[in-house]
């Protein structure tokens, strides 16, 4: 319950902070599918892999400024959404209705949902899992999720002992978070395949991490483009990533 409480209290701060922003920049909750798909390189091929969700009903896990949210109802599908932040899930409201969609939000915890049981064709949540106890996480997740269902992540990768030096070290933009957040690593990844046995996963921003100091294409482009060799060629490079994504299909 503390870690619970500390992580609300983290993010509703967070939040009002934001809050702040919009009620004198409202049309800014307004925007572009592309705004959130290309905001991160793994993002738009991590939607991919939730395949075609016409009339699917899809929950958005920890959904904390309904960017998402928004852009898989505009996808066609019936979106629930849910955040422990209530802070969040006001901005994610406002955002919704900013852009003409309709989302059922809640304030809730990800490991005890208010969903029923085989509630979700498919499950969206990014920069999620490692907030949370897995064993737990991972019981909820199959509960809620239909047969034959899948749950696509997209986390923080704690393989990379220089970019562990670099996240507990050296200060960069984006770097807040709370006390309890650690990147996922190997033990977390045996947690998830116990729960999912066909779990797969793909690593991204191993020379492409430089966008966190640059944003400059001339750097970040040739980057990007060397990445995607290199894990085609050596898969075993995605330990060495900045961020996973992980699909999560229920048999």
């Amino acid at each position: 319950m503390e870690r619970l409480l500390a992580e609300r209290i983290f993010h509703d701060e967070q939040a009002r902070e934001r809050a702040g922003h919009f009620r004198t920049h409202p049309d800014e909750l307004r925007f572009n599918d592309a705004d959130y798909l290309d905001h991160e390189t793994w993002i738009r091929p991590a939607f991919v892999q939730l395949g075609d969700l016409r009339g699917k009903r899809v929950l958005d896990y920890g959904c904390g400024h309904g960017m998402a949210s928004v852009v898989l109802a505009r996808a066609g599908a019936n979106v629930s959404a849910f955040d422990l932040s209530p802070e969040y899930v006001e901005e994610a409201e406002r955002r919704a209705e900013a852009n003409n969609v309709n989302i059922d939000f809640q304030s809730a915890d990800a490991e005890h949902l208010p969903y029923d049981d085989e509630s979700f064709d498919a499950i969206w949540g990014n920069a999620i899992l490692h907030h949370l106890v897995l064993d737990q996480a991972c019981r909820e997740l199959l509960r809620v999720l239909k047969p034959g269902g899948v749950a696509v992540f997209c986390e923080p990768w704690g393989g990379n002992p220089l970019l562990n030096f670099a996240r507990n070290r050296l200060p960069y933009p984006g770097k807040n978070r709370t006390v309890d957040e650690v990147p996922l690593n190997r033990h977390a990844l045996k947690i998830l395949a116990k729960h999912f046995p066909k779990m797969r996963t793909e690593g991204y921003q191993l020379l492409g991490m430089i966008r966190r100091v640059t944003k400059f294409r001339v750097f970040t482009a040739p980057a990007d483009a060397l990445d995607r060799v290199a894990l085609a060629v050596c898969p075993p490079l995605r330990n060495w990533c900045r961020y996973l994504v992980i699909v999560l299909p229920k048999d």
